[in-house]
């Protein structure tokens, strides 16, 4: 059977008239070393307490932050799913509170070399995802490349986090500029929050905000919502030392508190603006869309979310 049937047969037998779609958070730094996986993974713990099912990608590509923070070994990855023939829930680990993880790696930046109905099919697979997932966390590379770019604007909810160093400000800018300039982005379908970390005081947490935003404001036009701010916290370092969540290691941290009221602020904006889920296949589908896929893309995914 070619790869084209078998994507045939997959639409077809699907039995769900409307399979639900996944809500898709992408956490992205423009430096590494700011606690960006921190931020994902202690997000995802406190979506679990809420009574979320939650996935992390791996998308930093070469690196196993997720994984060793977890202190877990995944069996396989997303390269197993492309080139192995694996389900997808053959290459989710499940971390602790019941989190899945998949370890992206190569796999992603090894799918822009596959054929046209290769990928539809690895898509398909991907969208699968949505009926494990209500939330699925992507942790991006750090830093400004158009791998990490293209995952911002495959998303519709982007949590940029930030410390109080200069560098980290400066290139927190330069991501945005580097988002703003994509002929794909639109402020109508990304939202970008800020996550300040690493910060004193609150007080300080906000401050580090309005720096960025007066800039981003003047320059890019971007909007930003600032989500809040998370201490430095003793508690924090020495759980990554012992590769467990601060919030599972210390759950009465200062910390933990301020992933709690992030978290809560996520699932209870105070704006208005409707954030639409999108589900794994319209996302991945957008990343490659400008590479791989033809023009007939759109019609594939809506086949694919209403069979």
């Amino acid at each position: 059977m070619d790869q084209a049937q078998q994507l045939r047969n997959i639409i077809k037998n699907s039995s769900k008239p409307q399979r639900p779609l996944a809500r898709i958070i992408t956490v992205t730094s423009g430096k590494g070393g700011v606690g960006k996986s921190n931020v994902a993974i202690n997000l995802a713990i406190q979506f679990r307490k809420m009574g979320k099912r939650v996935i992390i990608l791996d998308a930093d590509f070469g690196l196993a932050n997720i994984e060793i923070m977890f202190g877990t070994v995944p069996k396989h990855n997303l390269c197993d799913l492309i080139y192995q023939g694996k389900n997808i829930k053959d290459i989710i680990t499940w971390g602790p509170e019941g989190v899945g993880f998949i370890s992206g790696g190569s796999g992603i930046s090894g799918m822009y070399n596959l054929s046209r109905e290769y990928l539809v099919y690895i898509i398909v697979n991907l969208a699968e995802l949505d009926a494990i997932a209500d939330i699925i966390i992507i942790d991006t590379c750090a830093g400004i490349s158009s791998a990490v770019t293209e995952f911002l604007v495959a998303s519709g909810e982007v949590i940029l986090v930030t410390t109080p160093e200069p560098t980290s400000i400066t290139d927190s800018y330069s991501l945005l500029k580097a988002l703003n300039q994509s002929p794909r982005f639109s402020i109508e379908d990304t939202i970008v929050k800020t996550v300040s970390n690493r910060v004193t005081s609150e007080e300080e947490g906000q401050q580090l905000f309005n720096k960025l935003n007066t800039v981003v404001s003047r320059y890019l036009k971007i909007p930003l919502t600032y989500m809040g701010s998370i201490p430095q916290d003793q508690m924090l370092v020495r759980s990554v030392m012992q590769q467990s969540p601060v919030s599972l290691q210390y759950p009465n941290a200062r910390s933990v508190r301020a992933f709690e009221n992030i978290a809560a602020k996520l699932m209870n904006p105070d704006d208005e603006i409707e954030i639409k889920p999108r589900g794994m296949a319209a996302f991945f589908s957008h990343i490659i869309t400008g590479r791989k896929l033809s023009s007939t893309n759109p019609q594939i995914i809506e086949s694919i979310q209403n069979p």
